[in-house]
């Protein structure tokens, strides 16, 4: 099987690169008439399938998953499935990071053989980017994909991620970080990627990651769709959006116009 990057760059190829997102936030749950719980979130997700079915990836917000306990969980393993059996690959969005042996497990959770497995996942390099190497070890055996934080649109993340530390910011010290992993894997289309906000007003300098860019923040959170050109000099981005296209359902239609429409709005990326 090909790796991630591959897959991707074959996805966005054909599909575009637009990522949306499956928020099942409570208040959209309402808003959808849906009930505050492990059926209403069924629901919601299976309307998204559906409505993105055509996408080239999805990014399911896991802690509005996890916030239900098991059966919550029972909800994401059913529509990362569903996603996959429509052609899509799917992109968890659980920002995990930790040390050890409880990295590892975090790995296995998300980028090894278990049922909660996707195509790629997000991580937090905040206890050191060397933490993070179980999980970047086990997705490359596999074929998966791994979104570093790096730095991200909300404000209190400023005073970490924009920190000099030497000559770089903490932020530009992570893309660096993954470049290197990029090029060691002598990969045409990395693999490892970044996360840098669409609202970021200084992004790290991208031209030399060697893979690709997740931009969430587009539409609802300020990010506009024709500002995302030559962010940083990154080759490939994905700008993902949630709310500006979520608050259009729930009827399918609705939403996968919603969709569509963003999509033609960032084709220029591809």
């Amino acid at each position: 099987m090909a790796g991630f990057g591959q897959r991707l760059a074959d996805a966005v190829s054909a599909r575009g690169p637009l990522c949306p997102g499956i928020d099942p936030h409570p208040e959209l749950l309402r808003a959808w008439g849906l009930t505050t719980d492990a059926s209403g979130l069924a629901a919601f997700c299976d309307i998204c399938v559906t409505a993105f079915a055509d996408f080239a990836i999805v990014k399911p917000q896991v802690a509005f998953f996890e916030a239900y306990g098991s059966a919550g969980f029972a909800v994401l393993e059913r529509t990362i499935a569903a996603l996959r059996d429509a052609g899509v690959l799917v992109l968890a969005d659980a920002k995990r990071g930790d040390i050890g042996s409880t990295m590892a497990a975090y790995a296995a959770a998300w980028a090894g053989d278990s049922p909660l497995a996707a195509d790629a996942v997000t991580a937090s390099p905040y206890l050191g980017f060397g933490s993070l190497q179980p999980l970047l070890d086990t997705a490359a055996e596999r074929g998966r994909g791994v979104f570093v934080l790096a730095a991200t649109s909300n404000p209190e993340g400023a005073s970490v991620q924009r920190a000099v530390a030497g000559a770089r910011t903490v932020a530009q010290s992570i893309v660096d970080s993954v470049s290197e992993v990029n090029h060691a894997a002598n990969d045409a289309m990395g693999s490892v990627g970044v996360v840098v906000g669409a609202t970021v007003t200084e992004p790290p300098d991208l031209s030399t990651l060697g893979g690709p860019v997740l931009v969430p923040g587009v539409g609802a959170q300020g990010g506009r769709p024709e500002a995302l050109g030559g962010l940083g000099g990154a080759k490939t981005l994905l700008p993902a959006v949630s709310r500006e296209v979520l608050r259009a359902g729930p009827a399918v239609g609705d939403l996968r116009a919603a969709a569509e429409r963003m999509r033609d709005a960032v084709a220029y990326l591809a």
